[in-house]
């Protein structure tokens, strides 16, 4: 359901989604094809969010996307942790459209 939601708000405004089944995969993707906003959950299969982004800021390739994470995690050491690891932004889950909105505003986007 979350995947629905994000993936409809960022299409109303403009972007082009893709989506995904794993980290591996959305790295791949991201290597082949640089995206302008990244979302991404801290537990996916075969790679770890955190893994992930730290993967794709050494990669540097340019122009870097912004990188926004969803979880459930809302400890303030985990949230440390993903913006140390280079995401711009996070949102807990669950989320609606008014929070991924400001979120998304924040870096730059909406």
């Amino acid at each position: 359901m979350i995947r629905k939601i994000s993936r409809n708000i960022v299409e109303q405004l403009g972007f082009e989604v893709s989506e995904a089944e794993n980290g591996k995969e959305a790295l791949a993707r991201c290597q082949s094809s640089m995206p302008q906003l990244v979302l991404l959950d801290w537990n996916m299969p075969v790679m770890t969010g955190i893994e992930f982004v730290a993967e794709l800021r050494r990669s540097g390739g340019l122009p870097q996307p912004k990188v926004v994470f969803c979880t459930t995690k809302s400890a303030e050491l985990d949230l440390r942790a993903a913006i140390a690891a280079g995401a711009d932004e996070y949102v807990i889950k669950p989320f609606d459209e008014v929070t991924l909105r400001s979120k998304l505003e924040r870096i730059g986007f909406a």
